[in-house]
């Protein structure tokens, strides 16, 4: 084990529970030394070892087979740096589990760099926090060839987690950085799901005056009503934890209450997958709206300063920013209280599901670009467990639709019968939230943008005609007619002559007719 942090410790102690020998190397001792410390209380001393460098790592594995290695690293050089120490020690066989949240392209860079060397190199995402890397988290494995997989299976799906039914989640994606990249998708949609459920968290509490334990009351009910679409929801369960969680010093206080506004794992690059989702979509020309302004809101959070200082201006100039504001009382009511849970659990469900439909439809679409041949069934194993996107309905219901063979888009996920009758459902109510929500000036970006993508994705006469006009009027870019269909993505063939060029003397002539016209 390279790097004995909060992951790469809580996975060694993990190899160690499933009776595998860990050495662990780190630069820093005290990690190491945090990790043994763990494994004594554990009683797992015996099966976790402290090793001072590569060379003496390597030296501790049996020499008569292929030695196997797991990174967790910080993103980028580091890993780089990892495989140059490594290197001189690696026979062929051996096998790199890179279990970094690393970026896709280098784990492709990597897989041909070690492949001269008869090393696999297995880009494996690796999703569920620290608390699943100790009891099993959420495996998306990539390998460098075919031959990869008979190396590792057995291993990865021992350590990774079950669903309800003792099934592994992982599965053999293919080959290349796809690994990586589907853990990257899974971090931009639950980018998308963290800020909408902070969206919905904040209107309970500023607009319905909702207490913390009343908050976590209702995300409690929501995640374990069988009847609930957010049943067996990760993020939706740790919220009512969240919410219940009393200051150890202070039992009047809560945790959550001292927190100050900022998500700063993005700016300060400690996590860059937000960000590569986002310029993956870009590049991909795939409409991802939720997954790009949660990112957004994140990253305008982080500059606590700034926003201050803009607030501080603003106030000054006589035009306070707008803060969010308390609701009618019918919010307060027993009935206005079980009526407007009802509405945000929509909005949630919702926005949740277009986050997963837009990860989903990046996801095809790098697919088809690399032609790694992705099973999407198995890729919804991968999260029904030990991750953070973990939603047991919302994957049922995916599930079901990629079984579902020739009714199943996989680029046009709202053109299921299945999807388009769930949002169906929800899309009053969703409406309606985000409407009182601006209302009140409550800060609601991702939900916002959520159903405003579901709005244009299903329209057939956007405004988007004038756009188009305006492009061609400058730019002589051409348009498709309505009366030809809907097309492909492809330049049009129309072109009108909206005001012809002309050169600087008939510019100049037509000023002058202009002005004379004014002077008579």
């Amino acid at each position: 084990m390279i790097g004995a942090g909060s992951m790469g410790g809580m996975m060694a102690l993990l190899c160690a529970e499933h009776g595998i020998e860990v050495h662990m190397f780190d630069p820093s001792a005290d990690n190491v030394n945090h990790v043994l410390e763990q494994a004594k209380q554990a009683g797992l001393a015996s099966r976790t070892f402290h090793q001072k460098d590569y060379e003496s790592l390597c030296r501790a594995l049996p020499s008569d087979s292929p030695k196997v290695f797991i990174l967790s690293v910080p993103h980028g050089s580091v890993g780089d740096k990892t495989i140059d120490g490594l290197e001189p020690f690696l026979r062929a066989g051996d096998v790199i589990l890179d279990a970094s949240n690393e970026k896709w392209t280098s784990t492709e860079r990597r897989q041909e760099r070690l492949r001269p060397q008869g090393v696999h190199f297995v880009g494996m995402g690796v999703s569920g926090g620290y608390q699943a890397a100790r009891h099993g988290p959420s495996i998306s494995p990539g390998a460098s060839s075919p031959e990869a997989w008979d190396a590792v299976w057995p291993l990865l799906t021992k350590l990774a987690a079950k669903d309800k039914t003792g099934r592994a989640c992982t599965a053999r994606l293919g080959v290349g950085g796809c690994g990586h990249y589907v853990k990257m998708v899974h971090n931009g949609i639950e980018h998308g799901m963290m800020t909408a459920l902070c969206e919905v968290w904040g209107i309970m509490g500023r607009c319905f005056g909702w207490s913390h334990d009343e908050v976590a009351a209702v995300l409690e009910r929501w995640n374990t009503d069988p009847d609930s679409p957010l049943r067996g929801n990760f993020l939706v369960e740790i919220g009512a934890q969240i919410c219940r969680t009393r200051d150890p010093g202070d039992e009047a206080r809560f945790v959550l209450d001292d927190i100050r506004d900022k998500v700063v794992q993005d700016v300060c690059e400690e996590e860059a997958t937000g960000t590569w989702s986002v310029q993956e979509a870009a590049r991909l020309h795939v409409a991802a709206p939720s997954i790009a302004v949660s990112h957004m809101f994140r990253v305008q959070s982080a500059h606590a300063g700034r926003r201050e200082a803009a607030h501080k201006t603003f106030s000054e100039a006589g035009a306070a920013a707008a803060e969010p504001r308390a609701s009618p009382a019918q919010a307060q009511t027993a009935e206005g209280k079980l009526r407007a849970a009802a509405r945000l659990r929509d909005a949630a469900y919702a926005s949740f599901l277009l986050c997963f439909v837009q990860g989903m439809h990046l996801i095809a679409a790098a697919d088809d670009e690399h032609g790694w041949g992705l099973d999407y069934p198995a890729v919804m194993q991968l999260w029904r467990g030990g991750c953070i996107i973990q939603s047991d309905a919302i994957v049922d219901l995916l599930d079901g639709v990629y079984r579902s063979g020739g009714e199943a888009d996989k680029h046009n996920l709202l053109a299921h019968p299945a999807i388009a009758g769930e949002l169906g459902k929800a899309t009053a109510s969703f409406r309606e939230l985000v409407v009182d929500a601006v209302r009140l000036d409550a800060y609601v970006p991702a939900l916002s943008a959520s159903l405003e993508y579901l709005k244009y994705s299903v329209s057939t006469d956007l405004p988007t005609s004038f756009q188009e006009a305006q492009l061609d009027f400058f730019g002589n870019h051409m348009y498709d007619l309505k009366s030809e269909g809907p097309g492909e993505p492809v330049m049009g063939k129309h072109h009108h002559e909206w005001r012809p060029a002309r050169g600087l003397k008939e510019m100049e002539e037509a000023a002058q007719e202009e002005q004379q016209g004014n002077t008579k």
